[in-house]
């Protein structure tokens, strides 16, 4: 049989022709103009350099087979002499940044040293494709994600009369390497946990530049039935093959959570000027559609009235984190009348039952009013400076238990006010409690230096109109009246008919109907028990000799600019602290927030570090306290034998 010679393009004595100009193949169209010397009789001598004609860029050169000096028909057991060819350069990536280096470096091809030890027999590297891979028809159309930027690696030429699939047959290498952008190199979370390969290429290419045409790698069989499903990238913004998505704000990488920053968006935009819809603005409508997209955000409103005691619950969930609650809220607001001695000591707590993802953005004080703003740490970016002022509304002005406490700010583009007040007590004390809430409206000067989101719908002389949404709450002390006998007889019914009953004693609902306090103003429905007034401790009403009657005291009103803008989802008591006379009362509300704009005073991240750090150590040091306790019961259990 007469030999073949693989690589040098020789079929016998004579070389085989180029084919004709106007009739090229359609694996000689793609490489045309990218081999070295296309046309030309590749027949070589013996330790001849390659010819250089002179176009494109150098190639480093690939040794050819030494040859022996002739070779008859008459001498068919003729064969070339053994030598030791140089490997192909490994291919240079164009982006450092697009390919995992070390998945390069992991992938083992076959070196031209292998490939003819395997020939030889000798040292069979892994075999054949005949012999443990079935051969895999040619493809035609390469996968549309990858671009096919080839490069200049110099490569023999396959024999044109060679049989495909021969054992000793070589792959005739192409000059390329893929450039992939990263719309393909992205994958998703399941991919991330296996070491990144290849993108699988048209074998034609494949087989000429990464390995022999005729070996399979161990890895490379089962790669193209699981890579298309395994890649996933939306949008890139440093690809070059494919247009910008229109989804790209909500691209998401498989490497972080955090949404790509267009390039773009940072050049053209000018954070000294304020916009409603600029791209990239902070305070923006694309930065708010980011974190709400249905523009509502989840608000947490308290109040309690803790009658000064020193001690406080062991636990604050039923307060901050009802059962009746599935997600913990975006923002808390708690304002306290009659405050604990230690005001510090009751923020750490609040800290510390939110956790660490909770960040207190603003507490204030006035006298024994108390008003702590803790926020996602997410959302403290969104913020502006947060600002309050302070009414005294009993006469001697130095005691400061009676009064209001207000603080306000915006977020994105929702200007918020929060009002937590004390008004003067007693049954038939309506009108001073009248009068406090016209002492309040007037007195608080808010805002300061934060605009005004709508001015011409503001009055100067009452502070509730000049912001967007308010919340007002507090101890406003107004009774039930007819009397303690009257009311007992009411909560001795079902829990929803004598709900409604007390309504119709209660003096703030009236007052609301006459319309002479807190005007525009609405309450959520009541469906729990009076707040006011029980035995320190236990679930009964006032049993002492003062016999007060039991009463709705501690309320959350709110009113809103935009009609809508507030839903109430919640409105509740905690019957379970019981550490003071009254009840804890709270309310759970979806706010609409708008896009506002940057040029307003920010907060820029502002908040209490000091007690964030504290809150935290209390965490571990409760949880470290409640393993060793665990541990010291399962040690101290006696087990014996009778």
């Amino acid at each position: 049989m007469p030999s073949r010679l693989e690589g040098v393009g020789l079929s016998g004595a004579s070389p085989p022709q180029p084919p004709a100009q106007g009739h090229l193949q359609p694996e000689d169209r793609m490489l045309k103009g990218q081999l070295p010397n296309t046309g030309k009789d590749l027949t070589a001598h013996p330790g001849s350099p390659p010819a250089n004609n002179g176009e494109g860029p150098e190639k480093s050169p690939v040794l050819p087979p030494k040859l022996p000096a002739q070779i008859s028909n008459e001498d068919p057991q003729a064969k070339a002499t053994s030598f030791t060819p140089k490997p192909p350069p490994r291919p240079r990536l164009e982006r450092a940044l697009s390919l995992d280096e070390k998945a390069w470096r992991r992938r083992r091809f076959p070196s031209s040293h292998e490939d003819l030890a395997a020939h030889s027999g000798a040292s069979p590297s892994r075999g054949s494709s005949q012999d443990k891979v079935p051969r895999h028809p040619a493809h035609t159309d390469s996968p549309h994600c990858l671009s096919t930027s080839l490069q200049e690696i110099p490569t023999s030429r396959r024999a044109q009369g060679s049989a495909g699939g021969s054992p000793s047959s070589w792959g005739h290498c192409i000059s390329g390497m893929i450039s992939t952008s990263l719309d393909v190199l992205h994958r998703d979370g399941a991919s991330a946990r296996s070491p990144a390969r290849l993108p699988t290429v048209d074998q034609k290419v494949a087989s000429g530049f990464l390995r022999p045409a005729d070996r399979v790698d161990s890895g490379q069989a089962d790669l193209k039935a699981r890579l298309p499903s395994r890649l996933f990238r939306a949008h890139s913004s440093l690809g070059p093959g494919r247009p910008p998505s229109p989804l790209a704000s909500e691209a998401r990488s498989s490497f972080s959570l955090l949404a790509p920053i267009r390039a773009k968006d940072v050049r053209t935009r000018s954070y000294l000027e304020g916009s409603l819809l600029a791209s990239g603005a902070l305070m923006g409508a694309e930065e708010l559609a980011r974190y709400f997209p249905d523009r509502s955000m989840a608000l947490f409103v308290a109040t309690w009235n803790m009658q000064g005691q020193k001690e406080l619950p062991p636990n604050l969930d039923e307060l901050l984190l009802p059962a009746e609650a599935d997600y913990a809220q975006d923002l808390y607001v708690v304002g306290v009348q009659e405050g604990c001695s230690d005001r510090r000591e009751w923020e750490t707590r609040l800290q510390e039952t939110l956790g660490p993802r909770y960040v207190t953005l603003y507490s204030a004080a006035h006298g024994a009013l108390y008003m702590s703003v803790l926020i996602r740490r997410d959302l403290i970016w969104f913020c502006s400076e947060v600002e309050s002022s302070t009414v005294t509304t009993r006469i001697v002005s130095h005691i400061k238990t009676k009064g209001a406490l207000g603080v306000s700010f915006t977020f994105f583009g929702t200007s918020l006010l929060f009002i937590t007040s004390h008004f003067t007590s007693g049954d038939g004390k309506v009108s001073e409690r009248l009068l406090d809430y016209s002492r309040t409206v007037q007195g608080l000067a808010l805002p300061k230096s934060v605009p005004d989101t709508s001015p011409y719908r503001s009055d100067a002389a009452d502070v509730t109109t000049r912001f967007d949404g308010v919340f007002w709450f507090g101890d406003f002390n107004f009774r039930l009246s007819g009397g303690r006998v009257a009311v007992e007889a009411i909560l001795k019914q079902d829990l929803g008919e004598k709900v409604s009953a007390l309504l119709q004693h209660d003096q703030l609902t009236q007052e609301m109907k006459k319309g002479s306090i807190f005007k525009g103003f609405q309450e959520p429905d009541i469906h729990f028990l009076p707040s006011y007034k029980f035995d320190i401790g236990k679930d009964s009403y006032d049993t002492t000799s003062k016999q007060r009657t039991p009463s709705y005291t501690d309320r959350v009103m709110y009113k809103s600019r935009h009609k809508g803008d507030i839903c109430p989802i919640k409105y509740s008591s905690c019957p379970g602290i019981k550490t003071s006379d009254h009840r804890p009362v709270y309310g759970l509300f979806r706010v609409k927030v708008r896009p506002g704009r940057d040029n307003i005073p920010l907060a820029a991240g502002k908040f209490d570090r000091e007690l964030y750090l504290v809150g935290i150590k209390r965490r571990i040091s409760k949880e470290i306290q409640r393993q060793q306790a665990l541990k010291g019961q399962h040690s101290s259990s006696i087990c014996t034998v009778s």
